[in-house]
Formats: C-alpha cells, sequence, structure tokens
C-alpha cells in the first residue's frame, strides 16, 4: 500500500517529556498536506518519526506498506527526505553545490548524474547562480532554499518540508509556492510543517491541527479555519481574510482573498 500510515504512535524524549502521545494518520501518495500547531505541539517530533530520525515507542509507521522500525535512516532517507527547520542544522558543505551533491555521492552516482540532478535541483530553489559560493554567505532566506534543494535532489518520493516559510520576503514566499507545485506535478507527496497560516490558506486543501501531543483535526482548510473549538483548543487566530468575511456577512467559509473577491462580485 503506498503513502505513510501512521498507527496510535507516541514519543518520549530521554528526560521524560511526552512529545506524541497515541497519534494516528494517514497520508496518501501524492498528498499536499499541511500540518500546524502552537510550538511544543509536538509537530517536528512527529514528522521525525516519518525517516527515523526519531524512533516511535509505540505503535508503528509504514512508508509504502514496509515498516520503517525494519530501515536504517539511510534507507528511509532514500523514501522520505526531511529539510529541516534550521539550515544549520543540516549544512556542512563549503559550497552551494557540494551541499546539494553530498549524499549523491555518498550513493556513488555518475558524476554527470550528480550534477544534472544538482542543477535541476538548484533551478527549482532558485539557487543557480550561488553553486560555487559558500552557503553560510548567502542570507537565512537562501540558505533555506540550498537546504530543500539538497532534499529535492535525493529524489526522495515523500518530502517533509520544516517552516519552509521562516525568514522569507513575498519573492521566497512565491516560489515556496512554486517549489510545492512542481512537486506534485513530479508525483512526490509534500508534508508541510508551518506558522505561517496565510501560506496554509493559499496552498493547501488538508490541513492536520496538533495541540498538546495529539492531532485534534484532520479536515480541509476552509473547516478547519471556520472551526471555532479547534482555533480556540490550538491557539490559532482565524485567518484576517476570514473575519472580514464574517463582518461583512457572507454565508460562506471563506479563508482566501481570492475567495473573498469573487463572492462580493458575485453579489
Amino acid at each position: 500500500m503506498e503513502g505513510i500510515k501512521i498507527s496510535n504512535v507516541s514519543f518520549s524524549y530521554e528526560n521524560g517529556f511526552l512529545a506524541v502521545d497515541d497519534v494516528s494518520l494517514q497520508i496518501d501518495s501524492g498528498e499536499n498536506i499541511a500540518i500546524v500547531g502552537q510550538n511544543g505541539a509536538g509537530k517536528t517530533t512527529f514528522v521525525k518519526m516519518f525517516n527515523g530520525l526519531l524512533r516511535p515507542q509505540q505503535g508503528t509507521i509504514l512508508v509504502d506498506g514496509e515498516n520503517t522500525s525494519d530501515q536504517t535512516v539511510a534507507q528511509l532517507s532514500k523514501k522520505v527526505g526531511y529539510v529541516f527547520q534550521n539550515p544549520g542544522d543540516q549544512i556542512f558543505n563549503r559550497t552551494v553545490f557540494d551541499e546539494i551533491a553530498y549524499t549523491l555521492r555518498y550513493r556513488k552516482l555518475p558524476e554527470s548524474e550528480v550534477e544534472e540532478k544538482v542543477m535541476d535541483a538548484a533551478e527549482l530553489c532558485g539557487v543557480t547562480d550561488d553553486l560555487k559560493l559558500n552557503p553560510y554567505d548567502l542570507p537565512f532566506s537562501l540558505r533555506k532554499f540550498v537546504t530543500i534543494a539538497s532534499v529535492i535532489a535525493m529524489g526522495a518520493k515523500y518530502i517533509i518540508l520544516d517552516e519552509p516559510t521562516a525568514g522569507q520576503d513575498l519573492v521566497g514566499l512565491e516560489r515556496q509556492r512554486s517549489i510545492i507545485l512542481e512537486l506534485l506535478k513530479r508525483g512526490k507527496t509534500v508534508v508541510t510543517i508551518t506558522h505561517d497560516m496565510e501560506f496554509v490558506a493559499e496552498n493547501f486543501e488538508r490541513v492536520v491541527v496538533m495541540t498538546d501531543k495529539k492531532i485534534i483535526a484532520d479536515d480541509t482548510c476552509s473547516e478547519i479555519f471556520w472551526n471555532f473549538e479547534i482555533l480556540e483548543k490550538s491557539a490559532i487566530k482565524q485567518l484576517p481574510v476570514s473575519i472580514l468575511a464574517g463582518r461583512l456577512g457572507l454565508n460562506k467559509k471563506i479563508v482566501h482573498i481570492d475567495q473573498l473577491i469573487d463572492c462580493l462580485e458575485r453579489g
């Protein structure tokens, strides 16, 4: 069975802190899904178990029907690529090219294939002109795209983006959007953790909400942002455009400015 199936998974850190508590979720192949919630909700710990960076202490995680507990991190990384929230936790090579190429060379791919994959990922992420530079000579926003490119080049079927919009301006946000759309066109599955609710509303149909180490909602974007009980429990604010739609008395669950404009034009 294709997809990622998480069944009754829990995880505690060595100090005894329970970070994920009996969580279950099905992510189908080809989906584009956002996981949201306040700091400490358990989001990052949860997704790090998808590729073996952390191991569930209870429950199971199946990737395309195979139990992650039976595979090494190296084996899982070929299927599930994880982009760290902080580029400093991921980057360690002296040039952007070498950073993107590192795993490909580790796998001993022919250099011609390495270059092809690096150039493809670099172009998609907008760092082609920076390939000879040290990643730490780039601003934080571009270092984020270097880490995304390195994971894309690996060819993983499932790609996890942890806070990809952090530190990005409008140009960066549009590039993030373009990357996600292109990955979906290529048949990838994208799981994004983010605090940027407007980015969620613009780019994701399915939204999973985590609070206090558990999943409390899994629904469409419009249903999530108009479910006041869920918003209150998760300490997520309703979108400004949704608030405006409510004040205007529009009888629709609007979550995006284009929806508001269309509704007003239709009268």
